[in-house]
């Protein structure tokens, strides 16, 4: 269509860049509105739009990874964006805007889209210096300075605990300030999650080092001689010593341009739009945080998607309208899934609630089921939200649900994504887009890629938007995508995920093959983006898989999960485990009397494990340095219980003491544990050595097991415990030592290779063409000529070994990060309490059967 003259073009302003204004210009020009309007876009900040979503990266990645459009300007020539510009008036009679310096504009039709402001609320010394709102990359820049003044000992307190609460305090950590949210209400994302999901929240969040103080009214900011942040006066507790405040409680809409403008403005604040987002003057219209539609404001991102593009239908002579909106969430604040959507509190008559909780993983999930128990109305998840992208969905849907709902959010399904979901379901809220669209992208008669269909669903996310703002569909949309592929006999597309488009075994044939040691490299070099939390960890395995390093060295400690950020599993009352190497479940009296003093002195719940280990349960985190050093004075070592990484080599007595013992299973399962200690894999290693065919050592049951002949050794592979146990398979038999160790090692370093991420080695077998038979071929057989290779790669691991927890004693800033309050290094978290059960400690908010017995204070003698 050629374009009208441009005396004849109608000037549409839009007043707002952010990332719904941002929406409606792409809409706009996608559309084809620019055909018969000049845009002008008014952005107040100094930069163009931004993933305002993700605001909180932006001390990872910076602020040009955050825009949406880095070079400044759109395209489209007949778009002009003006940034770090205000508008200070509208004057829907004459239908001018005038800017901040003097300067008037035209508009034929005018868009308000200045979102919302952050509320502050009224209390004293709000104003004092170091007290900061939390909406822009300026805030966080200054936020930045402040904690760069404050130093290691800052502390930093967040007011209010919703959404925007815990990305701010989710900031103040990542500064490495001490933090405290506070937060009014009984519980944390009161909007979005019932008291046992806050509850289990805060157990999280508590666990990661931040205190949370729920039910806490803040009376004032108190300050200093120098009118800078010095106290938080909260009623009827005691202050906090604090040296930044953020507030966070809330936003309000920015309507004052339309106030006095003579716009009507609905009850609570925002523009008074109808339907169609047209506001009290017909040629003015109004969208995102600042619309109010039939009186009601939306605090959320895709309800102004869906305005922005209903004004665009509009203005291209369209009927549609906004009838509400989806006001689902889903988002991982401070590590942790959360997502609420539906009738999320069962507000709806005769709604039935069913709930799965294991308090132990800090693991809530709740579904609001209709009276007939057919309909999904709503849901709660907390610490698993992998089975959102598909419950979501069925709320909107109204299809019915499967005979036996509770598969839903049980731990062994499988999130409910191998169900026949209708194509007119939607399955990206955000930007309203179904499933049937998704399988529209990927057929043969599609027109998007090149002129043809879409092959990947990194492609269908670019053509149609599903996953593009939020992204938790994205596993859905990719399910769906392979799922076409494969019904149609094509190619699936099987890369790690959006930011590196190939599989976790090419992924680490890239690395090995150019040395990277670093994801900003090999991000740069092979993907794009900024990385997520599937190629993050999927990386950090790579890495120490193929260089053995400290995984807590600078560069890559950010990409470790809070197990392996600390060297210690964390427990579900906040304290850690500690887990010493027992090599074949061989201990010298000594090292027995050491881990009982150790366990004596810390206060520490011992138990004897199934892999013949001694677990010592409630550690404080302070406490770790000290209690591994005595363990590795006494000639201890990291059993890398927290790790994917070989955990045990199980073993009997065999020939040494049993009377049926045909070999020496101890001395075999020291030697392989040695051996394989510290290796890094794609999910965690067991191993066991039984000295006879009976089989004490459950070998079987185990990655790789060995059970004794007459005539050497049989090699066992693929099996585990676990959910779903597997036995492992016969690989080899009667096998002398040296070539046992030879095929374990290939077997082991073919595994780490070319396994998937979190994909244990009976899985991993299984999706192998051929199988055992292959996996021996390759091992036992050398068919590909890789034999040498992998054992020179066993063999660097072997020899590059280094004990984790040795190397970060003798490192004063890896020693640093093991601190509960960085200000006050000596003082133990009191937040951590226990009481007794059976003569030792355990924590004392089990939520399990409670034994009876004494709550243990802090500080109290144990």
């Amino acid at each position: 269509m050629a374009s009208h003259p441009r005396h004849l073009r109608k000037q549409l302003v839009v007043v707002g860049h952010g990332m719904v204004g941002h929406r409606f210009v792409e809409s706009a020009i996608s559309r084809g509105l620019t055909e018969t309007y000049d845009i002008t876009v008014i952005g107040e900040e100094p930069r163009p739009a931004y993933d305002r979503v993700a605001l909180t990266s932006f001390f990872e990645v910076g602020a040009q990874a955050l825009s949406f459009l880095p070079s400044g300007r759109y395209d489209d020539p007949r778009v002009t964006l003006r940034v770090n510009t205000e508008v200070v008036a509208v004057s829907p009679r004459q239908r001018i805007v005038t800017l901040a310096s003097g300067e008037d504009l035209h508009y034929d039709e005018l868009v308000l889209a200045t979102g919302a402001a952050p509320f502050v609320p009224p209390v004293p010394g709000h104003d004092l210096e170091n007290c900061f709102v939390y909406r822009t990359i300026e805030d966080l820049e200054a936020i930045r300075d402040a904690a760069k003044k404050a130093g290691k000992s800052g502390v930093g307190a967040v007011i209010g605990g919703g959404l925007l609460g815990l990305e701010a305090a989710n900031a103040l950590h990542q500064l490495g300030l001490e933090t405290h949210v506070v937060e009014l209400a009984p519980r944390l994302m009161a909007v979005q999650v019932d008291d046992i999901g806050g509850k289990t929240l805060s157990r999280h969040i508590d666990s990661l080092g931040l205190t949370v103080h729920t039910g806490a009214m803040t009376e004032a900011v108190l300050g200093d001689k120098k009118g800078r942040v010095d106290r938080l006066a909260l009623k009827d507790r005691n202050p906090l010593d604090v040296d930044i405040v953020v507030f966070s409680a809330g936003i309000r809409p920015r309507d004052a341009l339309a106030r006095a403008a003579g716009l009507d403005v609905a009850e609570r604040g925002g523009v008074l739009v109808d339907e169609s987002l047209r506001s009290s003057d017909e040629h003015i219209w109004a969208i995102g945080e600042c619309a109010a539609v039939g009186g009601m404001m939306y605090g959320l991102v895709a309800p102004g998607y869906d305005m922005a593009e209903i004004v665009v239908d509009r203005l291209l002579g369209g009927e549609g309208s906004f009838t509400g909106a989806d006001m689902s969430t889903k988002l991982k604040l401070l590590g942790v899934d959360v997502a609420s959507f539906g009738d999320a509190h069962g507000q709806t008559e005769g709604a039935l609630e069913l709930t799965y909780q294991d308090a132990v993983s800090g693991v809530y999930k709740k579904l609001v089921i209709s009276e007939d128990g057919k309909r999904l109305l709503g849901g709660v998840l907390v610490g698993d939200a992998a089975a959102y992208g598909i419950l979501r969905p069925m709320v909107a849907s109204g299809m019915e649900l499967p005979a036996n709902p509770e598969e839903l959010i049980l731990p062994t399904s499988r999130g409910g994504l191998e169900m026949d979901l209708p194509d007119d379901m939607q399955v990206c809220s955000c930007n309203d887009v179904t499933k049937g669209e998704i399988k529209e992208a990927v057929s043969d008669e599609a027109t998007l890629n090149d002129g043809g269909p879409c092959v990947d669903a990194a492609c269908v996310t670019a053509h149609t938007r599903a996953g593009a703002t939020c992204g938790s569909c994205k596993v859905v949309v990719k399910k769906i995508v392979e799922d076409h592929f494969a019904a149609t006999g094509k190619e699936v597309d099987r890369s790690l995920c959006q930011h590196f488009r190939m599989t976790r075994q090419e992924l680490f044939d890239v690395v090995a093959v150019h040395g990277y040691t670093r994801f900003d490299d090999i991000i740069e070099g092979h993907g794009t983006g900024r990385g997520c939390d599937i190629c993050k960890p999927a990386v950090a395995s790579i890495l120490a898989s193929l260089l053995n390093h400290h995984v807590l060295e600078p560069g890559n400690r950010q990409l470790q999960d809070t197990n392996d950020a600390y060297l210690a599993n964390i427990q579900r009352n906040g304290t850690y485990s500690v887990v010493p190497r027992i090599p074949g479940g061989e201990i010298t009296p000594d090292k027995l009397i050491a881990i009982g003093e150790v366990a004596r002195d810390f206060g520490l719940y011992t138990k004897i494990t199934g892999g013949q280990r001694i677990d010592l349960f409630g550690a404080r985190m302070e406490d770790l340095p000290a209690i591994w050093k005595r363990l590795v004075d006494a000639g201890m070592e990291s059993g890398h219980a927290y790790g994917k990484s070989l955990r045990t080599v199980k073993s009997c007595v065999g020939s040494t003491w049993c009377r049926y013992g045909v070999q020496d299973s101890v001395g075999l399962a020291i030697e392989l544990e040695l051996r394989y200690r510290g290796l890094r894999s794609p999910h965690k290693l067991k191993g066991g050595v039984s000295g006879c065919a009976r089989e004490c050592a459950e070998a079987r049951s185990k990655d790789f097991g060995i059970i004794a002949t007459e005539k050497g050794w049989n090699l066992y592979v693929c099996g585990n415990g676990g959910a779903i146990p597997a036995h492992a398979q016969l690989l080899a038999g009667d096998l002398d030592k040296d070539t046992l160790i030879q095929y374990l090692d290939r077997f082991l370093m073919y595994y780490i290779r070319t396994a998937d991420r979190l994909q244990r080695t009976s899985y991993w077998m299984d999706s192998i063409d051929g199988g055992l038979d292959r996996i021996r071929e390759i091992v036992v057989d050398d068919a590909l000529g890789l034999g040498a290779e992998l054992e020179a790669a066993m063999d660097k691991h072997v020899e590059s070994y280094f004990d984790e927890w040795k190397a970060t004693i003798e490192d004063p800033e890896k020693m640093a990060r093991f601190v509960s309050f960085v200000n006050a290094p000596g003082v133990p978290d009191p937040n951590i309490s226990f009481r007794d059960e059976r003569g030792q400690i355990a924590p004392a908010d089990n939520e399990g059967p409670v034994a009876l017995g004494p709550t243990i204070p802090v500080g109290a003698p144990r």
